[in-house]
C-alpha cells in the first residue's frame, strides 16, 4: 500500500533521526505522516484533535529514538507511540464529554445525541469516527460507500474499530496489529471477523443486496 511501505534501511534512517537529520523526519513524514492522521482519527472526535495527536506522537518518537532496538519494524514502534497517545487524548476527551454530559442534564441537548449507558463509552458523543480515508492508496470504497463503511466502523466496539482500521484500512499485518494492540493472533482475526461482518452489512444493506 503506497505511504506505508517500511523504509529499506530502518536501522539506517533510525540512525540518521538520532543525528538530527532533518532529510529523515521528511522520509518518515512522507511515509507514515498521513496514516498517521487517520488512525488517530478513530480515537478522538475532530481533525484538531487528531493532528494533537499525531504532533505528540513526533515529539515522543524524537525523545525514544535511542530506545529503538530494532526488535519491531520503525513503522511498528512508530504505530505503538501514535495509539498509546491517542487512546490518552481519546479517554480525556470522554471525561470532557461526561462533565458536559452532567451541565446539560437539564434538557438543552437532546440525550438521544449522547451514547447509552450500555455503551462501551457511555455519555460520549454519537458522532462516528472517519478513518476511512479518501485516497486510492486507503481504499477502494469512494462517495457514499465510504460514508456508509465509515459509519458502520464507527458502530464498532473500540477493539474491533481498532484491528478493521489497522488491517483494512491501513495495511498493516496481522503479526504487526498483534504486536500493536498486544493480543492474541486468534484474538485478532475473531475480532477482524466480527468486524468485517458489520461494515459488510452496512454495505449490503445500504445495496439493497441480501447477506
Amino acid at each position: 500500500m503506497p505511504g506505508m511501505l517500511e523504509p529499506v534501511d530502518a536501522a539506517l534512517l533510525a540512525d540518521r533521526l538520532r543525528n538530527g537529520d532533518p532529510d529523515a523526519f521528511g522520509t518518515l513524514l512522507d511515509l507514515y505522516g498521513s496514516s498517521m492522521l487517520r488512525v488517530a482519527r478513530g480515537y478522538v472526535s475532530n481533525r484538531e484533535q487528531a493532528e494533537d495527536v499525531v504532533q505528540e506522537t513526533w515529539i515522543a518518537v524524537f525523545k525514544g529514538i535511542d530506545r529503538f532496538e530494532g526488535r519491531a519494524s520503525l513503522r511498528t514502534w512508530i504505530f505503538s507511540i501514535l495509539i498509546n497517545v491517542a487512546k490518552k487524548h481519546g479517554l480525556a476527551e470522554r471525561r470532557q464529554t461526561d462533565t458536559a454530559v452532567r451541565v446539560v442534564s437539564g434538557g438543552t441537548v437532546d440525550p438521544d445525541r449522547f451514547r447509552d449507558q450500555g455503551d462501551e463509552f457511555p455519555g460520549h458523543w454519537k458522532e462516528s469516527p472517519v478513518p476511512f480515508p479518501d485516497t486510492p492508496e486507503g481504499s477502494l470504497l469512494s462517495g457514499e460507500l465510504t460514508r456508509v463503511a465509515a459509519a458502520g466502523l464507527g458502530r464498532l466496539p473500540a477493539r474491533q474499530r481498532e484491528v478493521v482500521t489497522l488491517r483494512d484500512v491501513q495495511g498493516f499485518s496481522s503479526e504487526e496489529v498483534c504486536r500493536l494492540l498486544d493480543i492474541s493472533a486468534a484474538n485478532q482475526r475473531v475480532l477482524l471477523h466480527r468486524g468485517r461482518a458489520v461494515v459488510r452489512q452496512e454495505l449490503e444493506d445500504y445495496l439493497g443486496t441480501s447477506a
